[in-house]
């Protein structure tokens, strides 16, 4: 027995050469990098400015952590939760239809890919570029902020949705046929049932990035907390900046948790 499987590991497939020139390709690559990023070393203030900032925000400023007008932390982290709560919601109604339609399961292939090009091309333009093209449109404020985040929520919802439903099984579908089961049934029996919880699951993942997204979009004006944010670092206001970044960092994990439970409810069915 151990002859054999010395033999078989004499005999084993000689990859060395493959491996050897994935190895040179990244090292290539990686000298290459180095040649073009160009490090000029710490300013001459630059470790007293890091003092600064971390001193700033280890101590954030109460004032406005509990301030509750619409200047306080609190409301900026309310409107902030809702902008990527309403662009999720944007993109999941527009990027539901379009997985269908892009679906080879379930149409044609000519179509599954004309639809699947034009989600591929929503989802190579960036949120932040997307804010800068609806400002001008709807002016500044959240709901260019809404509508940035709907958009790339759209290629990535919708990405992951046509996975879900091209793995349904089909063999549920075709007995409740063979059953006489109408169409609606058949939706309702049999497809809403396997897709739900894959759909709440994209879902909720989709809101845990557009809370973080929505928190840059503000710095160009897009509304939520980017823009306080932005302002406090231009004026070296280091403690605001630590209240701001202690208020995203409890939303995000009060998020985390809440998706998490969801999740782990949805797993166990």
């Amino acid at each position: 027995m151990n002859s054999q499987i010395i033999e078989e590991y004499n005999h084993r497939p000689k990859n060395w050469f493959y491996y050897l020139l994935i190895f040179i390709v990244l090292l290539a690559v990686s000298i290459w990098s180095t040649s073009v990023v160009h490090y000029h070393g710490v300013s001459e203030h630059g470790a007293l400015i890091a003092k600064n900032i971390f001193t700033g925000i280890f101590h954030p400023d109460t004032s406005l952590m509990f301030n509750l007008t619409e200047t306080g932390l609190p409301y900026l982290l309310l409107q902030t939760f809702a902008i990527g709560l309403l662009g999720t919601l944007v993109g999941a109604i527009v990027a539901i239809p379009l997985s269908f339609l892009a679906a080879t399961n379930l149409v044609p292939n000519w179509l599954a890919y004309l639809i699947r090009f034009v989600l591929m091309a929503i989802r190579t333009i960036p949120s932040f570029v997307y804010a800068l093209l609806f400002i001008p449109v709807v002016g500044l404020g959240s709901s260019a902020g809404v509508m940035a985040l709907g958009f790339e929520s759209i290629g990535m919802i919708a990405k992951l949705f046509i996975e879900a439903i091209e793995d349904l099984d089909m063999g549920v579908i075709e007995a409740m046929d063979a059953a006489g089961a109408t169409t609606f049934q058949k939706i309702h029996f049999g497809v809403l049932p396997q897709l739900l919880p894959d759909l709440y699951s994209i879902l909720l993942y989709r809101l845990d990035m557009n809370l973080r997204d929505a928190a840059i979009l503000g710095l160009v004006g897009a509304g939520g907390i980017g823009a306080p944010l932005s302002f406090a670092m231009s004026g070296y206001k280091w403690s605001a900046v630590g209240a701001i970044l202690l208020g995203l960092l409890v939303l995000i994990i009060l998020v985390e948790l809440i998706s998490s439970r969801i999740r782990k409810k949805l797993a166990k069915g």
